[in-house]
């Protein structure tokens, strides 16, 4: 599941996963996020840490607070931070935007396979 306010990039990950193979859903509207993940059920979250409304760090939270979903693996994507800053702070891996195909792709799978094992 990707959440982001930015529709243009949603899409454009989605359809990077979509033609991986990944079946994916978009959220556009931060408030809603947590409507579509009980919906949905993802294996994986990819969320954007700046959004109007609510914030990346309070839909994970909500998120993670939701027996279905607490351990759902979320993916942090933001403009907040430089590729070189990228990487895993807490637990949480972070992705820096612009999301380049083969890095966004790399780590869905890396993610995936380990929820799996």
């Amino acid at each position: 599941m990707i959440v982001d306010d930015d529709a243009r990039l949603s899409t454009l990950m989605a359809t990077i996963l979509d033609r991986a193979g990944y079946e994916t859903r978009q959220e556009n509207r931060s408030f809603a996020a947590l409507s579509t993940a009980q919906k949905f059920q993802p294996d994986l979250i990819l969320l954007d840490l700046n959004m109007p409304g609510k914030d990346g760090g309070t839909v994970a939270a909500e998120i993670r607070m939701e027996k279905p979903l607490s351990q759902t693996p979320i993916i942090f994507v933001t403009s907040l931070i430089g590729k070189s800053e990228a990487g895993i702070c807490g637990g949480d891996r972070f992705l820096s935007k612009p999301i380049e195909p083969a890095v966004l792709l790399a780590a869905v799978k890396q993610t995936v396979s380990m929820v799996a094992a």
